[in-house]
C-alpha cells in the first residue's frame, strides 16, 4: 500500500512530466491541477510544500537551457575539492562527507561470505528505497519500485553469501539524511562498495559534483582520468550501486537534454529540478 508521501509523490511527478510534455502549449496550472485529480488550491499547496517553489519556477530549472547554463557556471569549479575529503555539496547547501571504501578483493569474488548486512526500507521524497550496509558503510541503496521483496532479492543476488539482518542502524540513518531539508552538518556518510578498480574512480569523482549541479560523460571522463573513454564512464555511472547517495542523476547529455536513467527519466527530472530548487 501506498503511503501518503508516496501518493504526493506520484502527483508531482506526473504533473511536472505533464507541464514539461507540454511545455510549447503553454498550459495552465489548472490543466495540470485537473490532470493529477487535484484542485488548484491543492495542487499549488501540495507542490510548494514539497519543492519550496512554484511549478513554474520548478520547469524552469528542467529546461535545456537552465541546464547548459548550469554546466558553464559549475565547470571550472566542479572538481577543485581533492578526491581525498569526499566533499560533496556546496556550501549553500550543506556540508556533507562521504567516504569510500571499496570490498576486500575476498568480499568481492566471495559474493559477500564474511559479510554481515543490515537492511531496511524508507520513505524518501523520490519513493520507497532499501538501504542495505555493513560495519564499514553502506554498501546498497536502490528505489523498491517493483515491492519490498523484490528489492530485497536484489540485495541479496549482488551478495549472495552474506548474512542479513532486518534493522536500522546509525549508519543508515545517516546515509537518509540526505532526502530531509535540513543538511546542517550531519555525521560523515561511510560508503563499503563493491566494485573494479576503474568503477571506484569514476564513483569517487562523481561524489565531487555539487548537488545542484550538473556534469556530462565527457567532462566526467575527463576529470576522473578517462579522457575518450565517455562510454565506459557511462557503463560505470550506470552500475552505482547506492541509488542517490552516488548522484548518477547529475550526469546529463551536453546539449542539455536529461537524459535517461537507471531509475527512470520522470525521476531523473524531478531529483534534479528539486535539487536545483533547493541550490537557488
Amino acid at each position: 500500500m501506498e503511503t501518503q508521501l508516496e501518493i504526493d509523490y506520484n502527483r508531482i511527478v506526473e504533473a511536472i512530466d505533464f507541464l514539461k510534455t507540454n511545455f510549447k502549449n503553454q498550459p495552465r496550472l489548472e490543466e495540470a491541477a485537473d490532470h493529477v485529480h487535484l484542485s488548484l488550491f491543492h495542487f499549488q499547496r501540495m507542490f510548494h510544500q514539497w519543492a519550496g517553489v512554484t511549478p513554474k519556477q520548478f520547469l524552469q530549472y528542467l529546461t535545456a537551457e537552465h541546464a547548459k547554463e548550469m554546466l558553464r557556471n559549475t565547470k571550472a569549479t566542479l572538481f577543485d575539492a581533492a578526491f581525498e575529503t569526499g566533499l560533496s555539496g556546496t556550501g549553500r547547501l550543506h556540508d556533507l562527507f562521504i567516504k569510500v571504501e571499496g570490498m576486500t578483493p575476498g568480499e568481492f569474488k566471495q559474493g559477500g561470505k564474511a559479510l554481515d548486512i543490515n537492511y531496511s526500507f524508507a520513505d524518501t521524497p523520490f519513493g520507497q528505497v532499501i538501504v542495505a550496509s555493513t560495519s564499514k558503510g553502506i554498501c546498497h541503496m536502490a528505489f523498491a519500485d517493483k515491492g519490498r521483496e523484490q528489492a530485497l532479492e536484489t540485495l541479496q543476488a549482488n551478495f549472495p553469501n552474506a548474512r542479513y539482518q532486518q534493522v536500522v542502524d546509525l549508519i543508515q540513518q545517516n546515509a537518509l539524511y540526505v532526502f530531509t531539508r535540513d543538511w546542517s552538518k550531519p555525521d560523515e556518510i561511510k560508503l563499503h562498495l563493491k566494485g573494479t578498480a576503474f568503477q571506484l574512480k569514476v564513483w569517487e569523482t562523481l561524489l565531487q559534483v555539487p548537488a545542484g549541479g550538473l556534469t556530462t560523460y565527457s567532462d566526467l571522463a575527463h576529470q576522473a582520468g578517462y579522457d575518450g573513454a565517455s562510454r565506459a564512464v557511462g557503463t560505470a555511472v550506470g552500475r552505482n550501486p547506492v541509488a542517490y547517495l552516488i548522484p548518477c542523476h547529475r550526469v546529463i547529455r551536453a546539449t542539455g537534454e536529461i537524459g535517461q536513467y537507471h531509475w527512470g527519466a520522470k525521476r531523473k527530472n524531478i531529483i534534479i529540478g528539486w535539487e536545483a530548487a533547493l541550490a537557488g
